[in-house]
């Protein structure tokens, strides 16, 4: 595919702004700086941050981006390596290459040719990692020594932050941005754990080289610790302020020093470095339609747990953005990040389609089984649609308050296929309200099915620590740490997380049909890469 470069007129104007513009002092607004730290998947940019800088943007607010999940891991892969076995000298010599190839469309239209090449890559991001005695990969990020649920181990790693792999890469890049004008604010995204330890590396090194400056940490992740009963902000000294919820309001009220009211939910700014350097055919556009869930009456939903409201834009505004985006990005793909596309907005697309393929999460409703509706799904661009199917049992699927009855989930899969749209499908197992006769259900349900499924994603249910349904359950540790998400639990019917696991490697994975669609999973990418499949 060809590579674009697309120049933003908008974002020249803006990157020119600095703290000595005189619209910017007589304004008394303060300039800002927004990192997405590594490690998450590196196959499109970070929508959490395009929204942000839209919001202060549009306010004349100087605000730069910085995605140093893209940066330092296509740095770690250009560093000389050395390999001492078959696998990593291929690995290592096939880099550029591969990184071509996952660049190019052709590649998605051979499923051994693709995962070869993602599993090189992976591979020799790896073997960067091993050098510092850390586990990297694609989407992940572990350290032997900490962990990013004790707030202690992630203070040690902010004082040690020039032992972090990524270290001479996000320090080269932010000392650059510094010389160029030094933020008053930086703010950072943390959405994920395997974020959290490169973060506080990140943020150590901001403290060492701005003393002054300050550290506003937001994003999924930090909404969720602050949703921790009595834990106030544990890095008092290191991280200025934590933000729980959406952060452009609050951002916005730092900056300028005014309130501000809460920011629509239409308008994102792509502008960033280089938007073809993303692991991916084509650019892809990540978009949220709304905040929340509009159904949010599952049981063990965070959703739930922390009290988050439903909000969504107009269908009308959020088409219109969609197409101007569009245009401006030079995009291929959207991609929906929504909990669940609401019916209402399901229904305009099918009159009123975006003009680019796209996919995202749908809850299974009676829409969906009407061959009409969904083939109007298809027109209008749908690609993929991600299942929350859970089981195949109805009396676990009525006790998890899915709000689905099961005949509904075998139509429409069936009217989904017929139309030729993939589908994701999501299964739990383990839940409490599961036992060994129930997963059996879900089993024979999948084999009857298993012809209208094109991936699956097979998961092991995690108790949220601080869910009501928790308070019934005989809990424990189920990772030691002040900023623990999870509890480990006495199941009451006795199916423990190993007779879950036996069960799946012995019994669900065994049929061949369902291990042929199991095989179909992009490796590390899973859901952001299906999708090119069936472009």
């Amino acid at each position: 595919m060809e590579r674009r470069d697309t120049p933003n007129p908008m974002k020249s104007q803006l990157d020119a702004l600095g703290p000595s513009n005189p619209a910017l002092r007589n304004l008394g607004m303060k300039s800002i700086l927004l990192i997405s730290p590594p490690v998450s998947k590196p196959c499109e940019p970070p929508a959490g941050l395009a929204k942000l800088a839209w919001a202060l943007r549009t306010r004349g607010i100087d605000c730069r981006v910085y995605d140093a999940g893209i940066d330092g891991v296509l740095g770690l892969l250009r560093r000389p390596m050395a390999a001492e076995d078959t696998w990593s000298h291929r690995a290592l010599a096939g880099r550029a290459v591969n990184l071509e190839a996952l660049g190019s469309i052709d590649l998605y239209r051979n499923r051994d040719r693709y995962k070869r090449a993602v599993m090189d890559t992976n591979r020799a991001l790896h073997l960067a990692g091993l050098e510092y005695g850390v586990a990297i990969s694609l989407s992940n990020y572990g350290s032997p020594t900490l962990s990013p649920v004790r707030s202690a181990d992630l203070i040690q790693a902010a004082e040690q932050f020039d032992s972090n792999p990524f270290h001479s890469i996000f320090s080269k890049k932010l000392s650059d941005l510094f010389d160029l004008r030094q933020p008053a604010i930086i703010g950072l995204s943390i959405n994920f754990m395997s974020q959290a330890l490169c973060a506080f590396a990140m943020i150590g090194f901001i403290r060492k080289q701005l003393s002054r400056v300050q550290i506003v940490c937001g994003g999924g992740l930090v909404t969720s610790w602050m949703n921790i009963p009595n834990l106030d902000n544990p890095f008092n000294g290191l991280v200025d302020e934590m933000v729980c919820g959406p952060g452009e309001s609050r951002l916005i009220e730092i900056c300028t020093g005014r309130k501000a009211h809460e920011s629509p939910l239409t308008g994102y700014d792509f502008s960033i470095d280089d938007p073809d350097r993303y692991f991916a055919p084509m650019r892809v556009l990540p978009y949220s339609t709304s905040r929340g869930c509009y159904w949010k009456k599952c049981a063990f939903c965070p959703e739930t747990a922390e009290d988050s409201p439903y909000l969504s834009g107009s269908p009308q505004a959020i088409v219109e953005d969609l197409r101007r985006l569009a245009a401006q990005t030079s995009a291929g793909l959207i991609h929906f990040l929504d909990n669940a596309l609401s019916p209402r907005l399901l229904a305009y697309l099918i009159d009123h389609p975006p003009g680019l393929p796209w996919y995202g999460f749908v809850r299974v409703t009676g829409q969906l089984t009407d061959p009409e509706f969904v083939r109007g799904l298809k027109a209008s661009g749908c690609v993929m649609l991600k299942l929350g199917v859970e089981s195949g049992a109805q009396e676990v699927l009525d006790a998890l308050g899915k709000g689905i009855h099961i005949d509904t989930v075998s139509n429409a899969l069936d009217a989904i296929h017929r139309a030729s749209i993939a589908t994701y499908a999501y299964l739990l197992f383990g839940t409490p309200a599961e036992g060994e006769r129930n997963a059996y259900q879900t089993l024979d349900f999948t084999l009857k099915h298993i012809s209208s499924i094109d991936f699956l994603n097979l998961a092991i249910f995690n108790l949220p620590a601080y869910s009501a349904e928790a308070q019934g359950l005989d809990t424990l540790d189920f990772y030691e740490g002040d900023l623990s998400l999870y509890r480990a639990f006495v199941h009451p019917r006795g199916w423990s997380r190993n007779r879950v696991r036996r069960f799946l490697n012995k019994a669900f994975k065994k049929p061949a049909a369902i291990r042929t669609v199991l095989n179909n999973d992009p490796p590390f990418f899973t859901s952001n890469h299906a999708a090119f499949f069936n472009l």
